[in-house]
């Protein structure tokens, strides 16, 4: 959301950051969407038109949430509802877990975090033990891990070291639910209403003669441990925000 979208300040302050002990900071994600996004670009002009993109989008976004949701109530014990739209994601989280040492502490998951210094705040899906190291995880539902990933996450653990200076690192945790072509190896992932398809290692079937396997799930962790060289990039990131939103700040008293 730009400058020219917001049509008061109580609607930027609420939603573009959070009141934490009477003093607002503005968020982490938000800060990190003034990071050019060509691949969203393309997808906008290439669909039916901007009411359609905008569905699937948000249709995307309530399908990733509700497995972020179940994820991370399982990862704490519990024992929710499994929905059978989501049922071969979480499958395959469940698969994976078995293979890999993953403890989380309740108390850190979707925990609100402010950095006063720099003056930003966010919520963390949670802190986690992996394999013996401590660090902060993100959890995703995309169809790749993005670089842009990191500049989040590199906030969220300066934002932390403070109160935990032993955090060593930080996870991204994608899972995700595809179909694949016996024949090609093609996937096609069905999200938000749109199939999209992506190559395989062989030369792809012609549109209308792949032979689609049923919906499993997709589970990676990717380690990133050099967060100080992302945090700049960050740093840089909140600037250019700061400079786009330059009117609302003030009016919030943010900027002088």
């Amino acid at each position: 959301m730009s400058l020219f979208d917001y049509s008061n300040v109580e609607e930027f302050k609420d939603q573009a950051g959070y009141a934490i002990d009477g003093k607002w900071y503005p968020r982490v994600t938000k800060i990190v969407e003034i990071k050019s996004k060509p691949a969203l670009y393309r997808f906008y002009g290439e669909a039916a038109s901007y009411n359609a993109a905008k569905a699937i989008t948000e249709n995307s976004a309530r399908e990733g949430t509700l497995i972020h949701e179940t994820v991370e109530k399982l990862m704490v014990g519990e024992h929710p509802h499994i929905p059978a739209s989501i049922a071969p994601a979480v499958q395959g989280f469940l698969d994976f877990v078995k293979t890999r040492e993953i403890r989380v502490d309740p108390k850190f998951v979707e925990k609100r975090i402010f950095h006063p210094e720099h003056r930003y705040a966010g919520t963390i899906d949670t802190l986690a033990l992996v394999d013996g190291k401590f660090g902060v995880l993100d959890i995703k539902t995309s169809q790749a891990i993005y670089r842009d990933y990191n500049l989040q996450t590199a906030a969220y653990i300066e934002a932390l070291l403070d109160e935990l200076p032993k955090l060593q690192t930080r996870w991204i945790l994608r899972i995700d639910q595809v179909r694949t072509c016996l024949k090609c190896g093609a996937t096609m992932r069905p999200k938000g209403g749109r199939n999209k398809i992506r190559r395989g290692k062989k030369t792809m079937c012609p549109q209308d003669q792949h032979e689609w396997s049923e919906l499993t799930g997709v589970t990676e962790l990717q380690e990133f441990p050099d967060w100080k060289h992302d945090f700049q990039a960050f740093l840089g990131a909140k600037r250019l925000w700061e400079w786009e939103n330059e009117k609302w700040l003030k009016q919030v008293g943010y900027l002088g």
